[in-house]
């Protein structure tokens, strides 16, 4: 079944009163919606018993919750002793991520430096097969690790990349944040047919299956010709992309993803007018 939810507490969260995290499971389902994103983008410093105590409020509520992991992972560095370092955070928020009952961990892949493109892709690619091998060795083949694509054109993770990479191991899935796409595409999308055509792409190389329920970031984001500034609210009428085209394709393909709002703010309350939306298809 298809979700929706923000991407951390919004600024109506803190507005009510509310302080921990453990409430937003209750502020979400108040809303009408299915998920929630946790962002250990700093790093993660959560004890277990503040990631059972979140898993116990979520649980109860109903609400499937998700992690992103730090966003300094680099897995083209070419020191080979900070790529180690990616590893532990990646691994580090899948244990914390199942501690709070949840399944799902998106990662940003890396960025080029002064490499090639091509180096470094290939560079992070063998780095996510060591990855692959650390999950496995972990225990941790149960959850489910979402490369991101990324909207500065410095970065690896065009849809292209993001598919390769998840073409590793079935423990990746794609995250695809459309408004990233969309960042380093120049204002790419706009009609059904330009989500279609990625998402098709997508199926056509990974399968239905695998891209049934796959992970996906949304929010209007500003760019310029190196891509993304920063993330907007549904209110801005400059940049894009517009949701409803992406419902509409999503249904056409029968495509039920974990929808993230990734929006400055408004996260919760962009989650429930995608939701609207698509509802009212």
């Amino acid at each position: 079944m298809i979700k929706f939810g923000p991407s951390g507490n919004c600024e109506s969260f803190y507005a009510e009163g509310n302080q921990h995290t453990e409430q937003a499971a209750a502020f979400v389902k108040k809303r009408g919606l299915d998920c929630f994103e946790y962002s250990f983008g700093r790093g993660v410093r959560m004890t277990e018993d503040k990631a059972i105590s979140i898993g116990e409020a979520f649980e109860t509520e109903g609400i499937e919750i998700s992690a992103h992991a730090p966003y300094f992972i680099n897995f083209a560095n070419p020191d080979d002793e900070m790529a180690a370092k990616s590893y532990g955070y990646v691994l580090d928020s899948a244990r914390a991520c199942k501690l709070m009952g949840g399944k799902r961990v998106v990662f940003h892949p890396a960025a080029q430096g002064k490499v090639t493109r091509e180096e470094a892709v290939y560079r992070t690619e063998e780095r996510l097969k060591i990855l692959r091998e650390y999950i496995y060795l972990n225990d941790l083949q149960d959850m489910i690790f979402c490369p991101e694509t990324m909207g500065k054109l410095a970065q690896i993770g065009t849809i292209e990349e993001v598919t390769r990479f998840c073409k590793i191991d079935p423990v990746f899935t794609p995250c695809v944040d459309f408004g990233h796409v969309n960042a380093r595409e120049q204002g790419s999308l706009k009609t059904v047919d330009d989500y279609k055509s990625r998402l098709e792409y997508m199926i056509a190389e990974l399968g239905f299956e695998r891209m049934k329920h796959f992970h996906v970031h949304f929010s209007k984001i500003m760019y310029s010709a190196k891509g993304e500034i920063k993330h907007l609210t549904f209110a801005d009428e400059i940049y894009g992309p517009e949701f409803q085209p992406l419902a509409i394709a999503l249904k056409e393909l029968e495509l039920e993803p974990y929808i993230v709002s990734e929006a400055d703010g408004t996260q919760a309350e962009e989650a429930a007018e995608m939701k609207r939306i698509y509802n009212a298809l």
